[in-house]
C-alpha cells in the first residue's frame, strides 16, 4: 500500500496507541501502524503492540519503533481461561483481546489512548478530541446481545442512537477505570469476571468492549461526545495491493479500510 502525499497537522492532546494482534495480522499490521502516524491529528507518544510471545511481532515492532507487550502480562489470566465456543465456533480468543483492550489504562502512560483493531487502515485524518470532547465514530448497526450484555453489565439500557463497533476507538483512562469500578462495586466481583458471567456464551457475539465503554461515557454526559460517521469499508483484497490511485478513490467516500481475516480468533476448537 503506497502512502498518499497528504501532510496532516497534529495538535491537541498527546495520545499513546494500543493494537491487540497475532501473527495473522503481521500482512495488514505495518499498513496500520503507518496508516496511524499518517493521519491521526494528534501527537503520539507511543504505540503498543499486545501480542503473543512471537519473534516475527518482536521484530516488527522494532522496525517500526513500536513497543512490544508480552499479553500473558496484561491480565491475570491468560486466553486459555476462557471458554467460549460452540462445535461450530471459538470466540474465545477474540474475547481475551476484547478485554486487553479494556486493561489499556495499565499499559498506557498517556491521559488518552487510541484502540486499533489490527486489520484496519486509515485512510483519510482523524481527530479524537475536539473542544474537550471526544469525537467517537459510529456505524448505524450492531448486534443485539452487546446491548444485553451492558445492561447486565451496569442495570441501564445503552442510551447511544448509534454503534460504536467501528474498528477504533479513544479511551480516556481515568474514565474506562470508572467503568470497571462501577462494574466491580454492581457485580461484587473483578470487572474481567463479571463480563464473563454475563455473556451468553451460546451466542457468538456476547460482547463489545467499544460499545461498553463509549455507552458508558455517553450515559454519564452526552453533550461532552461527539459523534461522526465512520465510513468503514471491508475489504477481502490484501492491504499491500492497493496503490496510491485505488486508496485515493477509496479515501472520497470512506474514511478507513478494514481486511478482516477472522480465522485466528473464530476458528472451532481443536477435538
Amino acid at each position: 500500500m503506497s502512502a498518499a502525499s497528504e501532510k496532516v497537522s497534529k495538535n491537541g492532546p498527546s495520545i499513546d496507541v494500543l493494537i491487540p494482534a497475532i501473527e495473522k495480522d503481521l500482512a495488514t499490521l505495518p499498513h496500520v501502524i503507518d496508516s496511524l502516524r499518517r493521519y491521526v491529528r494528534h501527537p503520539i507518544s507511543h504505540i503498543y503492540i499486545v501480542s503473543p510471545n512471537s519473534s516475527r511481532i518482536r521484530g516488527l515492532c522494532s522496525r517500526k519503533n513500536c513497543v512490544f507487550v508480552d499479553e500473558t502480562t496484561v491480565l491475570p489470566f491468560t486466553k486459555k481461561a476462557i471458554r467460549y465456543s460452540s462445535s461450530r465456533w471459538n470466540r474465545s480468543g477474540w474475547l481475551y483481546q476484547q478485554l486487553l483492550k479494556m486493561n489499556g489504562d495499565h499499559i498506557c502512560r498517556e491521559k488518552f489512548f487510541l484502540v486499533v483493531d489490527a486489520d484496519t487502515v486509515l485512510i483519510r485524518p482523524h481527530r479524537f478530541r475536539s473542544g474537550g470532547k471526544s469525537i467517537f465514530y459510529c456505524r448505524s448497526w450492531s448486534q443485539p446481545e452487546y446491548f444485553r450484555t451492558y445492561r447486565k453489565l451496569l442495570g441501564a439500557a445503552a442510551p447511544s442512537p448509534k454503534s460504536f463497533v467501528t474498528h477504533y476507538m479513544l479511551f480516556e483512562s481515568a474514565k474506562l477505570a470508572s467503568l470497571k469500578r462501577t462494574i466491580e462495586a454492581r457485580h461484587g466481583t473483578p470487572w474481567h469476571a463479571a463480563i464473563l458471567r454475563s455473556i451468553d456464551k451460546t451466542k457468538q457475539f456476547g460482547f463489545s468492549e467499544f460499545e461498553t465503554y463509549a455507552n458508558y461515557v455517553y450515559s454519564r454526559n452526552s453533550a461532552a461526545v461527539l459523534l461522526r460517521n465512520a465510513n468503514n469499508k471491508a475489504l477481502k483484497t490484501p492491504a499491500a495491493s492497493l496503490g496510491k490511485a485505488q486508496l485515493q478513490k477509496y479515501a472520497r467516500t470512506y474514511r478507513s479500510l478494514s481486511f478482516h481475516q477472522r480465522k485466528g480468533y473464530s476458528t472451532p476448537p481443536k477435538p
